[in-house]
């Protein structure tokens, strides 16, 4: 008997079809390599931003955010270069407790300033892996119709390692942003915890986000947030809902009129609004522009400006010290040696860190 040859037997039969072209465009892949390779040029970037270009400042605040010892310099030149164009804007911080709905608010308050002519910038700060140091920047997936609008501008930036999860270069940021032509620039932080004074420190108009019918409505926010708020929102304040959200608005204003007279003289507002409704965010930008009014008249907002960029000085000296002493090639040495000392109990952290100190500014 003839053997039969093996004959693969399936009911699925696949037509011969177009051939599928390369993933890869190789002269794409050839600019990009040429552009690489090509100075940065700091002036044609500034006058682009200055024109509006969105990829140019995508591109700027890249350089920015970047580690790179060779991106310092332009970076430095184009924050520069950019100041005496920035100032413009309302910087509003939004802050809240997690599941409150920042992203969909942030999206309903934008899209009402967006079709009033405004444009607006959006830093939202997606929170880093403390052990992996990634993060998802989701944030334009999470405000699609706010993404799409030609009046927005949506920067998804990773919190890294610092306190209150805003971006280490956010400052610079809201200054190109400005430089731009952005009028009103939101800061998204990761939500409430005990640095939220790190954005505070950077805004103009401080907005806390609560939910109502989550418990107790005092219960686990600290104090000092809620001194900082110069407005409250209930969100999702909707449906079934409302009756939970109008009796937590008379429990946040009662709790307010315990704290002392702020510095600005306004007495923060309790208000209701729905972002999925789109009901409140009118009283909202309302309540921010008397706000704009109310501190300007009064001299407040030049004195809150004069002393953020004072206290972006010291910061920003303590962030450089910090990076030139990890930097420094001596001290990574001796920083490995002091280690395996205070693990193994031979020496105190304090008597490390401070003959690393000693060393470092002895060498200086």
């Amino acid at each position: 008997m003839k053997k039969k040859e093996n004959i693969d037997i399936t009911a699925l039969k696949v037509m011969k079809g177009i051939e599928m072209p390369s993933s890869v465009d190789e002269n794409a892949a050839k600019r990009f390599l040429q552009k690489k390779r090509r100075n940065i040029d700091v002036n044609l970037l500034v006058a682009e931003i200055l024109d509006g270009n969105k990829t140019s400042l995508s591109t700027a605040i890249t350089l920015i955010e970047s580690v790179h010892p060779k991106h310092r310099q332009p970076a430095e030149e184009i924050i520069e270069k950019c100041i005496p164009f920035s100032g413009k804007s309302i910087r509003i911080g939004i802050t809240g407790v997690p599941g409150v709905g920042k992203s969909t608010f942030i999206e309903a308050l934008g899209m009402y300033l967006a079709n009033l002519g405004h444009r607006l910038a959006v830093l939202a700060i997606d929170p880093s892996s403390q052990q992996s140091g990634g993060s998802i920047l989701g944030d334009k997936t999470r405000m699609e119709s706010l993404s799409a609008n030609q009046n927005a501008f949506i920067r998804p930036s990773p919190s890294g390692s610092t306190l209150g999860g805003v971006a280490r270069k956010t400052r610079e940021t809201v200054i190109l942003c400005e430089a731009a032509g952005f009028d009103i620039i939101f800061i998204e932080t990761v939500g409430v915890g005990q640095s939220e004074t790190t954005v505070h420190s950077m805004v103009d108009f401080f907005l806390l986000l609560m939910l109502a019918g989550a418990g107790d409505e005092l219960q686990g926010i600290k104090r000092g947030i809620m001194e900082m708020a110069d407005s409250i929102v209930i969100n999702k304040a909707d449906g079934e809902n409302i009756r939970k959200a109008e009796m937590a608005k008379r429990q946040y204003q009662n709790a307010l009129h315990l704290f002392p007279p702020t510095e600005s003289e306004w007495y923060p507002r309790v208000m209701l609004a729905s972002a999925t409704k789109n009901t409140g965010v009118d009283l909202v930008w309302k309540t921010i522009l008397e706000y704009e009014s109310h501190t300007k008249n009064n001299k407040f907002w030049n004195i809150n400006r004069n002393r953020q960029a004072k206290y972006r000085m010291h910061e920003t000296i303590i962030d450089s010290l910090k990076n030139n002493f990890y930097q420094n090639h001596e001290t990574k040495v001796k920083i490995k040696e002091l280690e395996e000392k205070v693990v193994d109990g031979k020496m105190s952290p304090f008597a490390a860190a401070k003959q690393l100190l000693d060393n470092y500014f002895g060498n200086k």
